[in-house]
């Protein structure tokens, strides 16, 4: 009975090495904004009106301003102003902008690879 169990826990005990790259690449948070990550994009609703930023993918994304329908971020060091519907390419990510209202912009921003 010990030598079934000790593969299992040996199996067990690697499991969390295996899923630890997941996590840490899909790891996301901010101020004032809200994420939704997978291993390659995150989704991010930034409010307005107020300083917001979120580290996403191993970069900070930050809302610089909105002015009618184009929406300027910074991704990484780099400025980046994108047309709501449209996308652009900043430090190696897809940036686009899905939607702008007068309390929220929503951004998506995937790896480019």
């Amino acid at each position: 009975m010990t030598s079934t169990s000790f593969p299992l826990r040996r199996k067990l005990a690697v499991l969390p090495f295996v899923l630890l790259p997941l996590g840490a690449a899909a790891a996301c948070g901010g101020e004032n904004s809200k994420t939704s990550c997978s291993v390659n994009s995150c989704t991010v609703t930034f409010d307005r009106g107020v300083d917001a930023s979120a580290s996403i993918l191993g970069v900070k994304a930050e809302l610089v301003k909105v002015q009618g329908e184009m929406v300027t971020l910074k991704i990484g060091g780099q400025t980046v102003t994108v047309p709501v519907g449209d996308g652009q390419q900043a430090e190696g990510f897809d940036v686009s902008v899905q939607s702008v209202t007068k309390d929220q912009v929503v951004v998506k921003i995937s790896n480019s690879g």
